[in-house]
C-alpha cells in the first residue's frame, strides 16, 4: 500500500503529460518487481479506460516464440487493477484479485495492447454503493487484448474484491 499512496498525485498528471506518464511507468516498474522483466507500460490513462503495452520480446515468449499466455493474462490483470486504482484511493481501499478467466483467440507474434474500461455508473453501482452497507464488494473487469495489427488476441475477466482498509483484518 505504501508505494501506491502517491498515485492520487501522479495519475492526474500522467493523464495529461508524457513526462509524468514516463515517471509513473518508472515508479510502477520499481514498485511491482514481478512485472519489471516483462517491460509492461501504461500507454494512456483516460477517465474511464487504460491502455497497457506489452512488448514482443524474449522474456514474454512461450516455447514457439509467441507471447506467452501467462504474460497476456498478467498484462490484462495489471490493466484492470491499475484502472481500479485510478478510480479508488489506494490508501482507503484494498484490492485483491479473486479470479482470472482468460479466453485466447489469436497467437500474438507482435507487441500487444491491453485495454480495460470502467464507467462511472459501474463504479458507483458495483463498488461505491455496496461499500456503504457492506465491508467488501466484488467487481468483474474485462480487459481486451489486441496485437498492434488489430488482431484480437484475448479477452480476460478479472474479479476484484474491494474492501475498505479499516475493515481488513489479518492474522499474524
Amino acid at each position: 500500500m505504501k508505494g501506491f499512496a502517491i498515485l492520487p498525485y501522479l495519475i492526474p498528471r500522467a493523464r495529461r503529460s508524457k513526462k509524468w506518464l514516463f515517471i509513473l511507468n518508472v515508479l510502477l516498474a520499481r514498485t511491482i518487481p514481478f512485472n519489471k522483466p516483462h517491460r509492461f507500460r501504461i500507454r494512456s490513462i483516460a477517465e474511464n479506460s487504460i491502455e497497457t503495452f506489452a512488448p514482443y520480446r524474449r522474456s514474454n515468449f512461450n516455447h514457439i516464440r509467441g507471447v506467452h499466455a501467462c504474460a497476456i493474462a498478467t498484462v490484462a490483470e495489471f490493466s484492470a487493477g491499475f484502472l481500479l486504482l485510478t478510480k479508488l484511493d489506494p490508501t482507503k481501499y484494498r484490492l485483491i484479485m479473486g479470479k482470472l478467466e482468460a479466453e485466447y483467440f489469436y497467437q500474438a507474434k507482435k507487441d500487444i495492447v491491453a485495454t480495460a474500461e470502467l464507467s462511472e455508473d459501474d463504479l458507483q453501482d458495483n463498488i461505491i454503493q455496496p461499500l456503504r452497507s457492506a465491508e467488501a464488494t466484488s467487481i468483474v473487469m474485462t480487459t481486451v487484448l489486441e496485437d498492434i495489427s488489430g488482431n484480437m488476441v484475448a479477452r480476460v475477466k478479472t474479479t476484484w474484491q474491494v474492501k475498505n482498509w479499516k475493515s481488513v483484518r489479518t492474522k499474524v
